[in-house]
């Protein structure tokens, strides 16, 4: 990796990470802190966006090899969180909310990959 990527990850990174924190506050505020709503919007829009910047951008060759580490490593690699729903789905099952536990735990899958698609989708219909 040269030291443009590295660069280009890093400046991705800061936003995509202050975006998930001030979302995550922001939903816990209003809806919240009995299910994790805030990563569970994360996850689903970082997985719209991928697909819709996979998409539009990559399948199309659009943009420099910089700007696409930017995006989808630096930006959404930090915005979206995966380690974060293991855990929240575990503190859910801990605290004997197994129903909300399965309901977070396989809407996030389902819905992430619905979110996938219709970004991909979306990307097709603006050629």
């Amino acid at each position: 990796m040269n030291v443009s990527s590295a660069i280009a990850i890093s400046l991705g990174a800061i936003p995509g990470a202050l975006s998930r924190y001030y979302l995550t506050l922001w939903f816990g505020r209003v809806f919240g802190v009995q299910f994790p709503y805030g990563t569970f919007f994360i996850n689903i829009t970082g997985a719209m966006l991928m697909g819709f910047f996979v998409a539009y951008f990559l399948d199309r060759g659009i943009g420099t090899p910089e700007l696409r580490l930017f995006f989808a490593v630096g930006f959404l690699g930090s915005y979206t969180t995966f380690s974060t729903y293991a855990l929240e789905t575990s503190v859910l099952v801990k605290s004997g909310n197994h129903s909300l536990a399965l309901l977070y735990w396989l809407g996030s899958a389902a819905i992430g990959y619905l979110g996938l698609e219709f970004g991909s989708f979306l990307a097709r219909r603006l050629s």
